[in-house]
C-alpha cells in the first residue's frame, strides 16, 4: 500500500535545488496518474506527505529518506480506511481498517505488508472470526473461532479463508494481555458450513443454533389468530440481535408467481433472492435450525430484520430488537409490504395484512391505504 517504485516523474510542480530535484514543499505527477503532495529533501521524500493514487484512494503520512515511517493512513476510493504502522514503506504493525462508515473490519497485525499473526475480522453485523492467519494472512487454520455479536459464545475448530469448516461449541474470554482464550464448552455437537439451496434448507435440520437457543424461545403468539410466536428469554438491550432467519434460497419471480397462501414465511434477502420455510419446515419438531421465522409482525415492531453474515449459513437475515425487550416478551417485526397504490402488474398484499393495517390506520386516526407486495 505504498507508492509504485516503478513509477516515473512527470511533472514537478514546486521548489528544486541545484540539481533539478524536488526541494521543500512539491507536487510531483507521476506516469500512472498517481500523485504525491509533501515535502522533499534534494529529491527524497521527507517529512509529511500524501500519496494521491489514479483509482481515488489515498496514503498518508511521515516519510524519512524517501520511506514511509511510522504511523500511516491508506484511505480506499470507497471510503475505508487502514490506520496502520509502516518500516521502510512496508506496512508492519498493529493496524486497523474499517469501513466507509467507520466501523472495525479488522484489527491485527500486517508483516510486509500481509497480515500477521493474531488477526480479528468483524462483520458490520457485529459477529467476527479470530485466530492465526497463515503465510498468506488468511483465516486459515485449526484453532480459528468464529464469535457471536454477544462476544461470547464461540464455535472453535478448523477454517479456511474465514469460513468454517468444523467446529464446536465455545465461550470466549479475553486475558489481561488482550489476546482471547477458547474454552470448550460442548467437544460431542459439531457445526459446519450449511447454506441453503433452493431445494434444501440444511443437512442439520434439528441442530439448533447456539447462539439464538440462548436469547430466544417459541411458544403460542400473544397475537390472536397468528399461532406460534418468538419469545425473548431474557432481557434484551436495544439493537441486540436475537434470532436468526434461515431457509431455501428462491427468487421472487418464483414467489410472485404462486398463491400468497404459499408466501407465509418469505422474506426479501436482496433483488434476487427471498428466503423461505415451506412446510413441513414451519414447524420446529422438523426443522429448528434457525427460528427468525417464528417473529410474528405488528406495525408497532420491537425487532426488525437486518442482514447477517452467519457461520453455518452464510448471507441470511437477522431479527434485532429496536428497542428494549424484556424476559417473556413477544418479538415482532414489521413484514414490510409496501402501502402504496397496487399498479397494474403487482400481486395484492395477503387478506390478513390487509385487514391489520387498515384496523391499525383506523385506531390511529389515519385514512385507510389500499396495499401490495413489497
Amino acid at each position: 500500500m505504498d507508492s509504485d517504485d516503478d513509477n516515473v516523474e512527470e511533472v514537478v510542480e514546486g521548489p528544486l535545488d541545484e540539481n533539478d530535484q524536488p526541494h521543500g514543499f512539491c507536487m510531483v505527477t507521476y506516469s500512472s496518474s498517481d500523485r504525491f503532495e509533501g515535502h522533499f529533501v534534494h529529491g527524497e521524500k521527507n517529512g509529511k506527505g500524501k500519496f494521491f493514487f489514479f483509482d481515488g484512494s489515498t496514503l498518508e503520512g511521515f516519510y524519512m529518506d524517501d520511506s514511509l515511517q511510522g504511523q500511516g493512513v491508506y484511505r480506499y476510493e470507497d471510503g475505508g480506511a487502514l490506520h496502520g504502522s509502516y518500516v521502510d514503506g512496508e506496512l508492519t504493525g498493529p493496524a486497523q481498517e474499517y469501513d466507509q462508515d467507520g466501523r472495525l473490519i479488522f484489527k491485527g497485525q500486517y508483516k510486509d505488508n500481509i497480515r500477521f499473526g493474531l488477526c480479528w475480522f468483524y462483520y458490520s453485523d457485529r459477529g467476527c472470526v479470530v485466530g492465526e492467519v497463515n503465510d498468506e494472512g488468511e483465516m486459515t487454520g485449526n484453532h480459528v473461532a468464529y464469535v457471536y455479536p454477544d462476544g461470547q459464545t464461540a464455535l472453535l475448530g478448523s477454517f479456511v479463508d474465514g469460513e468454517l469448516i468444523e467446529a464446536r461449541l465455545a465461550s470466549l474470554m479475553l486475558q489481561e494481555n488482550g489476546r482471547p482464550h477458547l474454552e470448550l464448552v460442548d467437544d460431542r455437537t459439531v457445526y459446519s458450513f450449511d447454506k441453503s439451496t433452493s431445494t434444501c434448507i440444511a443437512n442439520f435440520r434439528l441442530l439448533p443454533d447456539p447462539y439464538e437457543s440462548q436469547h430466544v424461545f417459541v411458544g403460542q403468539s400473544l397475537i390472536s389468530g397468528a399461532g406460534e410466536g418468538l419469545f425473548a428469554k431474557t432481557d434484551a438491550d436495544p439493537d441486540s440481535v436475537m434470532a436468526f432467519y434461515n431457509g431455501v434460497r428462491i427468487t421472487h419471480s418464483e414467489v410472485d408467481s404462486r398463491d400468497w397462501s404459499a408466501n407465509g414465511n418469505t422474506i426479501s434477502l436482496d433483488e434476487e433472492t427471498v428466503i423461505d420455510v415451506p412446510k413441513p419446515f414451519n414447524q420446529t419438531e422438523t426443522y429448528c435450525a434457525s427460528l427468525g421465522h417464528k417473529a410474528n409482525h405488528s406495525f408497532s415492531p420491537n425487532c426488525k430484520y437486518d442482514p447477517f453474515v452467519h457461520p453455518r449459513f452464510g448471507l441470511i437475515k437477522s431479527i434485532r430488537t429496536i428497542r428494549g425487550v424484556q424476559k417473556d416478551e413477544e418479538l415482532t417485526v414489521a413484514y414490510g409490504y409496501d402501502h402504496k397504490p397496487s399498479g397494474k402488474s403487482e400481486l395484492p398484499a395477503p387478506d390478513w395484512y390487509t385487514k391489520e393495517l387498515r384496523e391499525f390506520q383506523e385506531r390511529n386516526g389515519e385514512m385507510p391505504a389500499s396495499t401490495k407486495a413489497r
